[in-house]
């Protein structure tokens, strides 16, 4: 044993160095990177000022590696079928399987020895594990397929196709990569060039502020921290602001990230929903395993036969055992993911769906999800309101020659020059007059940006456009009647007269400013934006969409309540939000926000639908004060000032064309973005939860109504109740009619309330429920004990009886009487627990699962009829017996249906 364990020991050891030897190489050569110029970098990769040539891209491929991170969480089919057999309710039933062939086959007498048991418990693991088995691989194709459907790439410049978007896992080392605000880093990268780059770091050293990034060689970096090297840009990271080009220097399981991916993989973090399925699970462990030793003692005393009462014992732990519990879970959450997907909702991990059916507050930006996402310049104006085609202009040479995020206003203004040029020749040949010089981009603290241009006669100007606001607070000067003149505090109230009308009609306005020949001051910075001249605005519409205002009254139909947090001002949002038919009640401006401590916050929150000019940590910050409150909050998100608030809430939902760093925060994918398809995401994830409810619900309550019945047979009966073999082959049958039950319908009442996990109410439920079916056990014992068997024997009861023959029908037909009652009660309980309504009359199981449900009765009730039921010990039952059970089916309908009813009134739900 201790050469055993010093062998796994030494193993890890190994390991564990090996792992050590690889980080530091890592870190060495980074470092080593680091202290290279520019130049000597591209020369180290085989690389060049335009990038790779496609030999070469081959080359560094199989030199270097691909650019994916390895992960021991991708489990191998093995790993998978271990996972599938190897569980607490699968290793409960191979100790059954092995006591009962210690004590059916290797005790038994010659003659006596019955392997049934043992054969019927190991077929249940083998339909369990099997099941388990092929849902977790088709849950993990799926869930691959649908990965696939989400694309994150990245700009990579390369020498025969120039730059070009390609995914990240094509990336090689010696690549030129582009970025820009929003964009994920790929890989590790040198930075070659830079400006204003700054970069969220937080994936990898959990730091909220960005750090800036230069593109200088640093000459010591022995003692300083790979993080903190300002010209290394790093795999997982995220570009805030600012733009830049860099060489991948390191790809895949070389970079930092997937350094630091190797020491985790190995970590098994549960969610809240989870952890919910594992403490259920326990629960009805526990609860078996306290109320096996109990049928045990009984029988064993009362009966004196303590080999049989062992094998009953056993037969009632493996009635009480939810194996199918793991299966039910997998294939419930299976199937929401792939039905969604069907409904364009991409769901990024399966556990997230159960969190999107609890949503009861879906916080969202405006742009796009209520309006249409398709902006369009509406005016061009002179700071008098008047059209003016020079303000176009400067419009136009801003976003055409920024190289940072181009965003739907910059592709409006490139689309209306483009559509303008033909009757305006002031816009023609503007792409080939002017060339940048430089720029400053946009982040979202100042919310505007810079481009710095030539013409063709040297004359040098910046242009900066931006938030009205903001761009008049860096202006000094205004061309107001024709003239350059100061800017004063009435023609800024003109001003905001005239931008506020256009915001009042639901229009955007961004301001545009210049100065002629700035002073050169080496490379501009955000310094260089002053004394400008503010020349105009100009004003776009996005206009709402059609179906905003169902999708809005759908979702509050459904419990949701929506809540507008945007970047853009509150005229403008205001009037959207009422085109839409969205309430505004209460709004509240960031700077309102800023003043507020968390506690004051968290009220008003409650009372207010929109929430104006917020920063994305003011976005973050109202998600979090919303869930403190004990909401669950959904954030409908698809810039990079949306990220933040993403993370915070319970479910962060982006679309597929959202910039890299939404997508990668976002638990859930929209192939559309719309609200309706986000309310069918919703709704399906309701039904998801309440298949899967369902399920734990009568397990609970059945098991727990055939231990009270068990143990008053027990007590009272002088023979067993049923054989163990009778209670094993009865639960096999059970089982296997639970397998539709992810397919099952869901009443339309249930999905209208949102539904966090909640198991607390599962106790109750047994207390309540589980009992009925007890109730016609029990009469059912008193008729087959006083009726139906003695009919069998001459109208004798047991104790009458002296011929051991005679002895044995009574106790064959009895134990077939309560076989297929128990059946019948076990299987309608599905159809009474599914729903609060009355079953086949107000709500109706699904096909499937109505035909496996009265399939597997009809198989039950036919085996005391064949020679295999008088095998196992069962007698077929009179025609008065069948009167007797409809008789006890439709009064057990009625009393499980008024207890459902009392239950739904003090508690609530059922489910």
């Amino acid at each position: 044993m201790n050469e055993k364990r010093q062998y796994f020991s030494r193993t890890k050891n190994k390991k564990t160095n090996a792992r050590l030897v690889h980080s530091e190489t890592i870190t060495r050569r980074l470092h080593d990177i680091a202290r290279l110029s520019t130049d000597e970098v591209i020369r180290t990769f085989n690389s060049s000022r335009h990038g790779l040539t496609e030999e070469l891209v081959h080359a560094n491929r199989e030199k270097y590696g691909d650019n994916i991170v390895t992960s021991a969480s991708e489990e191998s089919f093995f790993q998978r079928l271990v996972k599938a057999f190897i569980n607490p309710f699968t290793i409960i039933l191979i100790a059954l399987a092995a006591i009962s062939f210690v004590t059916d086959i290797q005790l038994a007498p010659v003659g006596e020895k019955d392997p049934m048991t043992v054969v019927i418990i190991v077929v249940l693991v083998i339909i369990s594990g099997s099941l388990q088995l092929i849902q977790e691989t088709r849950s993990g194709n799926a869930a691959a397929k649908l990965q696939d459907m989400i694309k994150i790439t990245t700009a990579v410049e390369r020498i025969e196709t120039g730059t070009k978007e390609i995914d990240l896992d094509q990336v090689v080392v010696g690549d030129r990569i582009h970025l820009a605000a929003g964009d994920m880093i790929p890989a590790d990268l040198r930075i070659l060039e830079a400006k204003d780059l700054f970069i969220s770091q937080s994936a990898l050293t959990g730091e909220s502020e960005p750090v800036e990034k230069f593109n200088k060689p640093i000459e010591e970096v022995r003692h300083v921290s790979l993080t903190d090297i300002a010209n290394l840009a790093f795999m997982g990271t995220n570009v805030v602001s600012g733009a830049a080009v860099g060489v991948v220097v390191a790809a895949g399981n070389n970079t930092v990230f997937g350094d630091m991916a190797q020491d985790i993989v190995d970590v098994d973090v549960r969610t809240s929903f989870e952890e919910g399925v594992h403490s259920v699970s326990w629960v009805l462990i526990r609860f078996m395993l306290a109320m096996v030793p109990v049928v045990l003692l009984i029988n064993g005393f009362t009966k004196g036969n303590w080999l049989e009462a062992s094998l009953f014992a056993i037969s009632v732990a493996v009635g009480l055992t939810p194996e199918m519990l793991p299966m039910i879970v997998t294939a419930n959450l299976a199937k929401g993911a792939l039905a969604m997907s069907r409904k364009k909702t991409i769901i990024k991990s399966l556990s997230s769906i159960q969190n999107l059916g609890s949503m009861d507050i879906l916080c969202t930006d405006k742009t796009g999800t209520l309006t249409q996402d398709r902006v369009v310049l509406e005016y061009y104006l002179d700071v008098h309101g008047e059209a003016s085609v020079r303000v176009l202009r400067h419009g136009f040479l801003n976003s055409y020659f920024q190289t940072g995020l181009k965003n739907l206003i910059d592709k409006a203004i490139i689309d209306r020059v483009a559509e303008q040029s033909s009757k305006e020749s002031s816009l023609k040949g503007l792409k080939e007059f002017y060339q940048k010089i430089d720029e400053i981009p946009f982040d979202f603290e100042r919310r505007r940006m810079s481009v710095v241009i030539e013409d063709q006669t040297g004359k040098t100007q910046m242009i900066t456009k931006g938030a009205v606001e903001e761009i008049m607070s860096i202006c000094s000067f205004v061309e107001y009647g024709g003239e350059v003149g100061p800017f004063t505090e009435e023609i800024e109230t003109d001003i905001n007269d005239t931008v506020g009308r256009l915001n009042d009609q639901g229009m955007r306005v961004i301001a545009v400013a210049q100065k002629t020949n700035p002073p050169p001051v080496g490379e501009f910075s955000v310094k260089d934006e002053n004394d400008m001249v503010l020349i105009g605005y100009l004003a776009f519409l996005d206009p709402p969409k059609e179906t905003t205002y169902e999708a809005i009254r759908t979702l509050h139909d459904y419990g949701v309540e929506v809540k507008v947090l945007t970047g853009d001002n509150e005229r403008v949002t205001k009037a959207i939000c009422r085109q839409v038919g969205l309430p505004v009640g209460n709004l509240l401006e960031g700077s309102q926000v800023e003043l507020m401590d968390d506690d004051e916050l968290s009220k008003i929150v409650e009372e207010t639908t929109v929430f104006a000019k917020l920063s994305p940590q003011q976005k973050a910050r109202v998600v979090t004060c919303l869930r403190d409150n004990g909401h669950s909050v959904g954030f409908l998100g698809d810039g990079i000032n949306d990220a933040a608030a993403m993370r915070t809430s319970d479910v962060g939902v982006s679309v597929n064309n959202a910039v890299d760093i939404a997508k990668e925060s976002a638990d859930v994918i929209l192939l559309e973005k719309d609200l309706r398809v986000l309310g069918e995401g919703i709704i399906e994830g309701r039904k998801t939860y309440g298949n899967m409810i369902k399920y734990i619900k009568m397990t609970a309550s059945s098991n727990f109504g055939n231990v009270f019945s068990v143990l008053i047979a027990s007590a009272f009966l002088p023979f067993l109740p049923m054989a163990a073999i009778h209670l094993v082959l009865l639960n096999l049958i059970y089982d296997i009619s639970c397998i539709s039950l992810p397919w099952d319908n869901v009443d339309e009442e249930f999905l209208r309330v949102p539904r966090k996990w909640d198991a607390s109410s599962i106790a109750s439920f047994m207390l309540w429920i589980g009992p009925t079916s007890s109730v016609f056990d029990i009469t059912t014992f008193v008729l087959m004990y006083y009726v139906i068997a003695p009919s069998a024997v001459g109208g004798k009861l047991y104790h009458q009886l002296t011929d051991p023959a005679l002895k044995a029908m009574f106790v064959s037909v009895f134990q077939a009487g309560w076989f297929v009652e128990s059946m019948w009660s076990q299987t309608l309980v599905i159809h009474m627990i599914r729903t609060p309504k009355i079953p086949f009359i107000q709500s109706s199981a699904s096909l499937p699962v109505a035909a496996l449900t009265f399939t597997g009765i009809l198989v039950l009730t036919l085996i005391p009829f064949t020679g295999f039921g008088a095998q196992i010990g069962l007698a077929a039952l009179p025609p008065v017996y069948f009167a007797w059970l409809a008789v006890t089916v439709l009064l057990y309908m009625g009393l499980a249906q008024w207890f459902k009813n009392i239950y739904v009134r003090r508690y609530g739900e059922l489910l």
